[in-house]
């Protein structure tokens, strides 16, 4: 059974991403991004990417030099050249041995879409972006079925939940509490945190909610 997951993530306004700050720049739309490099220089890469905008600039505020070299209608095919190893979202991926198959921008909001091997791959790949792009949403998490079907994932980044509140569902959980019947009631618990009922219940219902909402997808 294939166990690998597609993942797409959003960054909004990547302060490392040429793609992303030509697009927000002119809150247009990126279609297509593709990249390659030279035999002769392997320590850098050309890019070409696909703009639809309204208005152009005549010149981008970026730290490269960007060149417009077809048009399309409303949109334009701009190539540029850097080094590798900038630490660009994707490099970032691709540092984990995952393609980026797909990049597409709204504005500053930069779409990134992978194949991560596995769930421990994944957590891996995401804890990294989590630490460079503060701003990184998971949007969706697909994962192929032997029947070749699809089944949505979730992400769920436990750092949205304090110290103590971690604390408490872990103890929970090891001691029982939430299996049927419990192996240990509420009272139990909080004896074993060393605090009362009450707050026990209020960390417990803060966690979960957290959790539901990431579940869920509340806002």
């Amino acid at each position: 059974m294939v166990s690998g997951i597609r993942a797409e993530v959003k960054i909004d306004d990547p302060p490392d991403c040429v793609v992303g700050q030509a697009s927000a720049e002119t809150n247009g739309r990126v279609h297509s991004v593709s990249r390659s490099t030279s035999p002769s220089t392997p320590e850098r890469v050309t890019e070409e990417f696909l703009l639809e905008a309204e208005t152009y600039p005549d010149e981008f505020d970026v730290d490269v030099e960007l060149s417009a070299i077809f048009s399309y209608g409303s949109s334009t095919v701009y190539r540029f050249e850097r080094e590798l190893g900038r630490g660009c979202p994707c490099e970032c991926i691709e540092e984990h041995d995952c393609p980026v198959v797909d990049v597409r921008t709204q504005g500053a909001a930069l779409y990134l879409t992978f194949h991560a091997p596995d769930m421990h791959g994944l957590q891996a790949i995401i804890g990294e972006l989590r630490d460079r792009y503060a701003n990184l949403d998971v949007q969706r998490l697909l994962q192929s079925q032997q029947d070749h079907d699809e089944r949505n994932l979730v992400f769920v980044d436990r750092s949205m939940l304090t110290d103590r509140q971690t604390e408490v569902l872990e103890t929970a959980h090891r001691m029982g509490y939430f299996e049927h019947p419990k192996r240990a009631n509420a009272g139990e618990v909080a004896d074993e945190l060393d605090i009362t009922g009450t707050t026990f219940t209020e960390h417990l219902a803060a966690a979960q909610t957290k959790l539901l909402d990431a579940i869920l997808d509340h806002e």
